[in-house]
């Protein structure tokens, strides 16, 4: 399969979870529908820890944590509820990586102009504009550092926090998870010199109890930055 066709797969698989996802579910019951899912539109298996979607819930959205320590809790899905689904299907040893924060607002996903509250609405927001800024600052002889920097300056300025536990804002996509480069300071490859890499800013308000996070695999086509 090609890159395109494995992130379409977990793009599929986000959609089909908005529209499934109801109160009362448990998160292990989320992530083994997302994981089902995703083998049933045609991954082999999960590239990260063997983990095809990390679940959280409400004050769980600020968790950082390697997928070597990721344990879905037991969690309840509520009536209105913030829930991050981060999926990494693979097909032989190409990834998708995909993520997204979503609202379920009296029992439903609510699109994001429906969203009544307004905290969360505003995560949601800044995640989209992070995600806008990269697509106009980002070109092939920025530096991962550079894009590090210059990210995480907007995320202060703009009153959030950076949640990662490793600081880094995505990384490369690899065939081999082992090679991954991070956008972290210190990395002074070019963006242009990975052939994919991913965009995941998990951030919050400052002391608050809810994170948001989305995350896109972009490429460059003669020099312009493209969503996969």
């Amino acid at each position: 399969m090609e890159y395109k066709q494995v992130q379409q797969i977990a793009k599929d698989t986000m959609e089909y979870a908005k529209n499934n996802i109801k109160p009362g579910m448990r998160l292990p019951d989320v992530r083994e529908m997302c994981e089902r899912k995703m083998l049933e539109l045609g991954a082999d298996s999960f590239w990260y820890w063997d983990v095809g979607a990390f679940v959280f819930a409400g004050d769980e959205t600020t968790v950082s944590v390697s997928g070597r320590e990721y344990i879905t809790s037991d969690r309840i899905v509520a009536e209105n509820d913030l829930i991050t689904i981060d999926l990494s299907p693979q097909n032989g040893n190409t990834w998708g990586d995909y993520a997204r924060t979503i609202v379920l607002q009296n029992g439903i996903v609510a699109d994001l102009d429906e969203i009544s509250n307004e905290k969360w609405k505003n995560g949601l927001l800044m995640e989209d504009f992070l995600h806008n800024e990269l697509m106009d600052f980002a070109a092939p002889e920025v530096t991962f550092e550079e894009l590090y920097f210059h990210m995480n300056s907007i995320i202060k300025e703009k009153g959030f926090v950076n949640l990662d536990f490793a600081g880094n804002l995505g990384h490369s996509i690899v065939r081999n998870k082992e090679d991954r480069v991070y956008i972290e300071k210190g990395n002074r490859l070019r963006l242009g010199e990975s052939d994919y890499f991913t965009f995941e800013p998990h951030i919050s308000e400052p002391n608050s109890q809810y994170g948001y996070k989305k995350e896109n695999i972009y490429y460059f086509d003669n020099g312009k930055v493209i969503e996969l």
